[in-house]
């Protein structure tokens, strides 16, 4: 984990990559849960039977299950001491470049992209990529963008 002292800490660190979380396994029951949460329960995801004839040979994970993880791989990497909140801000460019089959491990690469001051603290993006171990494209690539509020 890459701590930051101060929001001036924080700055001098645009344009650097600042590390990668854990590795997390997608799991079928994760998946169920987020069919359920979403309301989109479309075979692809939530019928191992039918998926293990599909085109994938397994079920996937949701595009917007795995860029919900991001938050997470956030935490786990960076670490800004000082600030009374971190608010998320939205999403930019967020792409789907290889789908997440049931049992996947992910991990996300964190990247500083731009840090704006604000008159409460600042507006950082962050550029993400996921990334599946022993996948050859990443599985999501965003740019999220939080508010940091001292």
């Amino acid at each position: 984990m890459k701590t930051f002292h101060s929001l001036d800490d924080l700055e001098k660190a645009v344009g650097t990559h600042l590390g990668y979380s854990g590795w997390t396994t997608v799991t079928q029951h994760q998946i169920d849960l987020f069919a359920e949460a979403t309301g989109d329960r479309q075979w692809i995801h939530t019928d191992p039977e039918k998926a293990a004839r599909g085109p994938y040979g397994a079920t996937i994970a949701h595009g917007y299950l795995t860029l919900s993880l991001i938050p997470g791989f956030l935490d786990e990497t960076v670490r800004l001491d000082g600030l009374s909140m971190a608010v998320n801000y939205g999403s930019d460019k967020v792409r789907y470049p290889s789908v997440v089959p049931v049992g996947s491990r992910l991990r996300g690469s964190v990247e500083l992209a731009d840090l704006q001051r604000t008159s409460t603290g600042a507006r950082a993006v962050f550029g993400v990529t996921v990334e599946r171990d022993g996948g050859d494209k990443p599985a999501c690539v965003a740019e999220v963008i939080s508010l940091l509020v001292v």
